[in-house]
């Protein structure tokens, strides 16, 4: 199978979708879990190009989640208004504070005011559109008493809880919470020998939307979840952001079965001991 993989740089959204549109098959390379061989004489753009590429060959490349277009719209308009400020004035703002709507810029000189003020002009009114195809969404379809319990997770509202309900169907035709998990695409697909890594399985084996769904339910549950949040501080101390955001995902995966096969509420301390 032939294969492009991408690094994921600041500005990496152009090549990929430019390359997926013209029917490539990608992979976004997850720069900060690959690690070169140790006594390197060499190094530089082509060196490492060929590093990523044997990498790919072996079935080992460490990769991340290429978003899909559709779904980056408002983030990425966030993101430049983010861009904009910090470029003109050196400040970060946090997103969350950009999103109200009484935000105030910090003092910059007129035409940079009215780019900021254009672009969260601009996200407003793709926000409102999100909003109105989730309204839309609620009124089609309602979460099953069956399934209700799973907003008794931190991270787990409404529309998660809808994407997960509608891909999973009925919880009692998987055996156990790790097959569960292996079906959200929660598990990594290693192949192990004597303790070593030596490639991986079919990553592509089970459901990518509950992947998804239970990947953005962890990213809410480290915000708003302590236990969660200092697990994810421990995983990721250890490795990195994007292994340990999954391992957060898979302990979800793995206490939404639970909670949907014996419909016992969610319980934090169980799935993050501290």
């Amino acid at each position: 199978m032939q294969c492009i993989a991408v690094e994921s740089t600041f500005n990496w959204y152009w090549l990929v979708d430019g390359l997926q549109a013209h029917g490539y098959s990608l992979q976004l390379v997850n720069t900060a879990a690959v690690t070169q061989y140790d006594g390197l004489k060499y190094s530089g753009d082509h060196h490492d190009a060929f590093h990523l590429v044997h990498l790919l060959r072996l079935g080992i490349l460490p990769t991340g989640y290429i978003y899909p277009k559709a779904q980056r719209a408002a983030s990425n308009q966030l993101i430049s208004v983010q861009s904009q400020i910090w470029r003109s004035t050196g400040i970060r703002i946090k997103s969350e504070l950009l999103r109200r709507a009484d935000f105030k810029p910090p003092q910059v000189d007129s035409y940079t005011l009215q780019a900021i003020q254009a672009g969260l002009v601009v996200y407003h009114a793709i926000q409102r559109e999100i909003d109105a195809m989730e309204q839309s969404a609620h009124q089609a379809v309602k979460l099953t008493r069956e399934f209700e319990i799973l907003q008794t997770i931190r991270g787990i509202g409404k529309i998660l809880g809808l994407t997960i309900m509608l891909e999973t169907g009925d919880i009692h035709r998987f055996d156990s919470a790790g097959k569960f998990a292996s079906y959200c695409r929660c598990v990594d697909s290693l192949r192990t020998s004597n303790g070593k890594k030596k490639g991986a399985g079919n990553a592509k084996a089970g459901n990518k939307y509950l992947s998804w769904a239970f990947s953005e339910a962890a990213h809410f549950a480290v915000r708003y979840e302590p236990l969660a949040q200092r697990f994810y501080e421990r995983k990721k101390a250890r490795s990195n952001g994007i292994i340990a955001i999954r391992a957060v995902a898979r302990k979800l995966a793995r206490a939404s079965w639970m909670m949907l096969k014996h419909q016992q509420p969610y319980e934090a301390r169980l799935m993050f001991p501290d």
